[in-house]
């Protein structure tokens, strides 16, 4: 299946959670914020929220500065 992250077509596994694509991606454990298809994906259910096929998902990182 297919799935466009961060505006870059990727090939998952059927079934791959978010968590399985923040861990692709090497994100970062903390400041991290995630949407699936315009809607955001608590954190408490990236372990189970599989991507479907052709969604768009953004990962999101806080940042500091002026």
């Amino acid at each position: 299946m297919k799935a466009r992250i961060n505006g870059v077509e990727r090939e998952l596994a059927d079934g791959t959670t978010v968590a399985a694509v923040l861990t692709m991606l090497d994100a970062p454990a903390g400041g991290v914020a995630v949407a699936v298809d315009g809607e955001v994906v608590p954190r408490a259910t990236w372990g189970t929220t599989a991507v479907p096929d052709g969604a768009v998902v953004e990962v999101l990182t806080a940042v500091q500065g002026g």
